[in-house]
């Protein structure tokens, strides 16, 4: 089974020359931004029959008036109001047009803001040539921009290698005791590396150091992450307590309850199908998104299966995790998919965006690969609407009355063992990681270099491939972790768990590990900017040269799936000297490095729409704790409140301002301003 490139998720383009170009240097392409043109390049997985398209500004008031802002998956319009493109489109069958977008109150200004709705998706007959429309669009000056929406698609269709008895038996004969009582922690030396695995390819210590970091925080639930990939298994019995459940939604239901835009979407959403029906079970998937869930948030000490970075205990619940599907069964999602995904994270409370996916490497060797982007510009030149709604996240995830001002992203640096970190990963705006062998070694398969910014395990296979026995072999080396039951074809009772390896496991652990110190913030009732975040886990981060033998080469087997055959090969060590990041991602120094910045959190003021209400959860900001609060507000015709909960719910009654005060029992009390605005969102904002 060649799990070099588990999942390794790949926009498949035309090969673009520029790309070529720069394969064979290793720094990435430099120098003045150049203006992207009006036509991205064109690709060979362009969706027949619909084109990204970004209107002038000019006409956003034309474009709102034709009825264009509907919800997801209800009927698009036959006509934009906009003349010269109705009449352009008129000459193609079967013309639709809907904002990429959905109106969401709660963000509509700021996505206004950002221009994002602009952005329209155009619908027309497929035997008309895509380029010929796009070209035609864009000669208007109506329009500022054409995308060709592409298609995503999976490297391979791999699937995970299940957990056996005979594994368990084997592998965790030495293995010492642990910290948690999950059966499984044993065999996670990427949690827990004690060296003891049966062989001496596992160093003491080559692992995300979070041990120690569970005696200071285990999770909080005020924490979501977002996991853009296939389904999650929310039923899965070690993930069920800690998936994100949006409250006011009905599973299955068709009804668009809380208005954010998405019909039923109670643990995320399938933007692939066009769903609230998050799904784990088609022919194609691979349990992927499980697998990246379980590292984050598993549940601890809970007697079954595996322990995870941030899933807490049954006392201390853990971080949540939202499915944002962008992969479902045979159901290959669209870069269209992927944008909605993103943006919903950020509109609906996610703070960590969990990106085991992207490009090829332009450094990629194009015997092997089809390279593709090689610098910043190139890849935003080329992707405007995709660098737009992660810029989104970036800027809008979060909150300044929060633990985070501001979204963090992570990707996976890339499977194609290139010198230089594949797109979107490598723009410096987010966090790009690399993978590691339980020995601190570069796996055989990572990408490094220019653009990688940290590393953590990911598994190695191939570097294990002597150990274990038929699909078992080298499983030793890679990263364990949950799995949908459907995924593994077989009924044992261990099928919910399984191996896997790449930048795409790798990923996870640092998505996991931003989530525990994010956590321990909001145990600590501190406010921190997400830019301050990444800067404390790249100082953070464990050098990892200092483990490697640099005058001797990593020998591996080279498992040839096509050929059956085993080819023993090597890698110099040498190469990878300044080329993989910060270093190790390391949980327990991150987390001491969280506790010594930042500022306290303080009761935020409150801006409500006229008959509206805004809901808050005010056991964060008191640093004593409590249960119970009394709000005493100065002008109760301007506003109220009711307890729900654990939550407070304030009404907007008349138009005005009052002060109020909020009280725990612990004793702690905050004073603020209640504003209450007339036609206004139902954040409040204008």
């Amino acid at each position: 089974m060649d799990m070099k490139n588990i999942y390794r998720l790949i926009f498949t383009t035309a090969l673009i020359a520029a790309s070529l170009t720069a394969c064979s240097v290793e720094e990435p392409v430099t120098g003045a931004v150049k203006e992207p043109q009006k036509v991205s390049p064109v690709s060979d997985d362009a969706v027949a029959g619909e084109l990204l398209v970004r209107f002038d500004e000019g006409v956003s008031e034309i474009l709102d008036q034709a009825g264009l802002i509907t919800k997801s998956g209800e009927s698009a319009a036959s006509r934009s109001g906009v003349l010269t493109v109705d009449e352009i489109l008129d000459l193609v069958e079967g013309y639709q047009i809907e904002r990429v977008f959905p109106v969401d109150m709660r963000s509509e200004e700021k996505m206004r803001e950002e221009g994002l709705h602009l952005w329209y998706v155009v619908r027309f007959s497929d035997k008309y040539p895509v380029e010929k429309v796009a070209a035609d669009l864009a000669r208007l000056g109506e329009v500022s921009r054409v995308e060709f929406n592409r298609t995503l698609k999976r490297a391979n269709q791999n699937k995970a290698v299940p957990l056996s008895a005979d594994a368990i038996e084997q592998m965790a004969a030495s293995a010492k005791a642990a910290k948690y009582n999950d059966p499984h922690l044993p065999l996670q030396w990427h949690m827990v590396n004690n060296g003891d695995l049966g062989n001496t390819k596992f160093v003491a210590g080559a692992d995300v150091n979070v041990e120690k970091a569970w005696e200071l925080c285990t999770g909080n639930p005020s924490i979501i992450v977002a996991v853009l990939d296939e389904g999650v298994d929310f039923s899965h019995p070690d993930l069920k307590a800690n998936m994100w459940v949006n409250e006011k939604e009905i599973w299955r239901s068709s009804e668009d309850n809380d208005g954010n835009g998405y019909a039923g979407d109670v643990y995320g959403y399938n933007f692939a199908a066009q769903s609230g029906i998050i799904s784990t079970n088609g022919r194609y998937d691979t349990g992927h998104g499980t697998h990246v869930a379980g590292v984050i948030a598993a549940a601890n000490n809970n007697g079954i299966g595996i322990s995870s970075i941030a899933g807490g205990t049954a006392e201390n619940p853990g971080v949540k995790i939202m499915s944002c599907q962008i992969f479902s069964g045979a159901l290959a999602g669209t870069v269209l998919d992927e944008v909605r995904a993103i943006k919903y994270a950020a509109d609906n409370g996610a703070v960590i965006l969990q990106c085991s996916w992207g490009y090829i490497s332009g450094a990629a060797n194009p015997y092997d690969w089809q390279p593709q982007f090689s610098s910043d510009d190139q890849w935003k030149n080329s992707n405007m609407l995709e660098y737009k709604a992660l810029d989104y996240f970036v800027h809008n995830a979060g909150s300044p009355d929060g633990v985070v001002d501001g979204g963090i992203i992570v990707f996976a640096g890339g499977n194609e063992y290139a010198p230089a970190a594949s797109y979107p990963a490598a723009y410096p705006d987010y966090v790009s990681v690399a993978a590691t062998a339980p020995d601190y070694t570069p796996a055989v398969y990572t990408n490094y270099g220019p653009g990688t910014t940290i590393c953590a395990p990911g598994g190695d296979q191939d570097y294990y491939f002597e150990y274990g026995e038929g699909l078992n072999k080298g499983s030793i080396g890679c990263v364990l972790s949950t799995l949908p039951y459907n995924v593994t074809g077989t009924a044992s009772p261990l099928a919910g768990y399984g191996y896997m390896e790449g930048t795409s496991m790798a990923c996870p652990h640092v998505s996991g590990v931003v989530a525990l110190g994010l956590s321990y913030a909001a145990n600590l009732h501190k406010h921190v900017k997400a830019e301050e975040v990444k800067e404390l886990l790249h100082s953070t981060a464990r050098p990892v040269e200092q483990y490697w033998n640099l005058d001797t080469p990593k020998q591996f087997y080279k498992f040839v799936t096509d050929l059956s055959e085993i080819h023993l090969s090597s890698m110099n060590l040498k190469d990878y000297r300044g080329k993989m990041g910060s270093g190790q991602v390391d949980a327990h120094a991150f987390l001491q490095a969280i506790a010594g910045v930042g500022v306290d959190m303080t009761f935020p003021n409150l801006f409500i729409a006229l008959d509206g209400q805004v809901t808050i959860a005010p056991a964060m900001y008191f640093k004593n704790g409590g249960k119970n609060f009394e709000v005493t507000i100065s002008d109760s015709s301007v506003a109220a409140y009711a307890v729900e909960g654990s939550k407070l719910v304030f009404f907007g009654e008349k138009e005005g301002q009052t002060s109020a005060v909020i009280k725990s029992d612990s004793g702690e009390s905050f004073p603020f301003t209640i504003t209450v605005r007339k036609s206004a969102a139902s954040n409040g904002w204008l």
